[in-house]
């Protein structure tokens, strides 16, 4: 898998955890565990995104 095709799987599964989020946090009696875990793999990705860009 070359870089870029990394960066743009990276970048899908960053957008899809956005809307789950999004999602989660629209419903009623939504989970704050859940919700932060999400974000802390979001956060995850986007660390790994910003480090393979600066290659």
């Amino acid at each position: 898998m070359t870089v870029a095709a990394h960066l743009a799987e990276l970048r899908r599964k960053h957008e899809a955890l956005s809307e789950q989020v999004e999602k989660i946090q629209r419903s009623p009696g939504s989970d704050d565990l859940e919700i932060a875990e999400l974000k802390k793999q979001k956060l995850k990705i986007k660390e790994e995104i910003e480090r393979l860009a600066q290659v």
